[in-house]
């Protein structure tokens, strides 16, 4: 099943609610990087695509008719080329609070990320992912750069714009709702509303959680290893 729409647009530009929109209009299943951690196999696949190896896409995207979000995004240059009939569509929003959206929600997620996973087959495929795809492999490990985040984020957006012919190009924003998008699609607008789904508070939760799980293990291990060490004292002392 060839890919029918490619989003362009980085993380927190409104995906979660085009994803949503995208499969409403039967555009679906949208992979969106939520789909990585369902489906971490892929994980590997994405890292070999930044590397400029030989990249199965229809490997990746099998099952689905579109793409927005990381990963994706990385690769829009690619994917037009290898779904030539693929619409594209860049989603906007304000480049100063995008990055303050990013830093206290995805960027949050990847510092909590502990570096135990690497410990971890295919954890470490997906934390390794994140940084090779987005936070070192886009940002060039400044992501807290406030300048140099929004500079990169508008030459992507930029050479998206220089990249893709007009016509197969939507610029959107996610309050503009249906009729935009609908148009670019030729496809009804449907009655319901259109989806505003705002994760950003799901995602700072989820930065607090793990950061809390990550000092509860490291406080077991470092009591463990206390333990173990009080015992081997023992052991040597009374032996």
């Amino acid at each position: 099943m060839p890919l029918k729409v490619i989003g362009a647009g980085f993380g927190r530009t409104g995906t979660a609610s085009l994803q949503r929109a995208l499969e409403i209009l039967d555009l679906g299943p949208c992979y969106h990087m939520f789909d990585v951690r369902r489906q971490p196999w892929r994980a590997r696949a994405w890292r070999l695509a930044t590397r400029n190896q030989r990249t199965d896409w229809d490997a990746i995207f099998r099952g689905y008719q579109s793409t927005v979000d990381w990963p994706g995004c990385r690769f829009f240059e690619e994917l037009a080329r290898e779904y030539p009939e693929a619409l594209v569509i860049l989603t906007v929003r304000d480049g100063l609070s995008w990055h303050h959206s990013c830093l206290r929600t995805i960027h949050a997620i990847a510092g909590a990320l502990p570096p135990l996973l690497n410990l971890v087959p295919v954890a470490r495929h997906i934390r390794r992912m994140l940084f090779e795809v987005i936070w070192d492999g886009t940002f060039e490990g400044r992501f807290t750069d406030a300048k140099h985040a929004i500079e990169t984020f508008e030459s992507h957006n930029q050479r998206v714009r220089e990249t893709i012919p007009a016509e197969r190009l939507l610029e959107f924003e996610i309050g503009e709702g249906w009729q935009p998008l609908c148009e670019f699609l030729s496809v009804p607008i449907p009655e319901q509303p259109f989806p505003r789904l705002n994760e950003g508070g799901e995602l700072e939760a989820l930065a607090a959680t793990i950061r809390w799980r990550t000092r509860v293990a490291y406080g077991v291990l470092l009591v463990a290893g206390l333990a173990g060490l009080a015992r081997a004292l023992q052991v040597t002392l009374t032996g």
